[in-house]
């Protein structure tokens, strides 16, 4: 175990308490990297830890949520309801795809009740849908792509750009990508033409721009009237 992850303690920004959270090793060996950036690393996966839990409160969140800081009135209402339940995960060092799903479930959850962006909810359950792509569990994934195509389409069109370091040219290309995923081309077609359109993004963004001609080159190879 110990040749990708390492225990660290961390103090938890809900109760203050100290906590055993697991951190990946940096130095893992890409395999490939899908339409939609799910990385495939070779012998092991990194998704399954992405979530950090307390094990004194029960609160979860990804790392940069867990160390961030967290508004007083987040802070209250995650407090008030933890206070009233006692949410049983045990730590584990190191994690199978159960405790992986329990984790990212609960960071969702609270993801929700603080009202985080779309955006934010939106990659929390793309990453989930990873787990099951790994995991081989492809209702499972597709469910979870549905719901992260929803939520980054709602994010379009009522937030403001850039969100976590995410560009809105990039959550349309993901939005695209999900829906080729979902061999839904029709609706992919939709939100890559978006950016094929934009005579400006080879400027902004010669990377994305690249990415979304590919997907569109093999929409077109799969639906030729799209």
């Amino acid at each position: 175990m110990g040749e990708f992850t390492f225990t660290v303690s961390k103090t938890c920004p809900v109760c203050g308490e100290s906590t055993r959270v697991v951190k990946t090793k940096s130095k893992l060996t890409v395999v490939k990297t899908d339409k939609d950036f799910c990385v495939h690393y070779k012998d092991f996966n990194p998704y399954l830890y992405k979530i950090w839990f307390c094990e004194n409160c029960g609160y979860a969140a990804d790392e940069k949520t867990f160390l961030g800081s967290m508004p007083v009135t987040h802070k209250r209402k995650i407090k008030e309801f933890l206070d009233k339940k006692k949410l049983g995960m045990q730590f584990v060092e190191e994690r199978g795809v159960p405790d992986a799903v329990a984790a990212y479930k609960l960071a969702i959850f609270y993801a929700e009740m603080t009202e985080q962006p779309l955006a934010k909810r939106a990659g929390m359950y793309l990453g989930l849908g990873w787990i099951y792509r790994y995991s081989e569990e492809k209702e499972k994934e597709q469910e979870m792509l549905e719901k992260a195509a929803e939520l980054y389409d709602k994010s379009l069109m009522t937030e403001r750009y850039p969100i976590g370091g995410m560009t809105d040219d990039t959550a349309l290309y993901l939005v695209g990508a999900i829906y080729v995923r979902l061999e839904n081309y029709e609706k992919a077609t939709q939100y890559l033409s978006r950016l094929i359109g934009d005579q400006s993004l080879r400027d902004r963004d010669i990377q994305l721009y690249k990415r979304t001609r590919d997907l569109w080159q093999t929409v077109r190879e799969i639906k030729p009237e799209a």
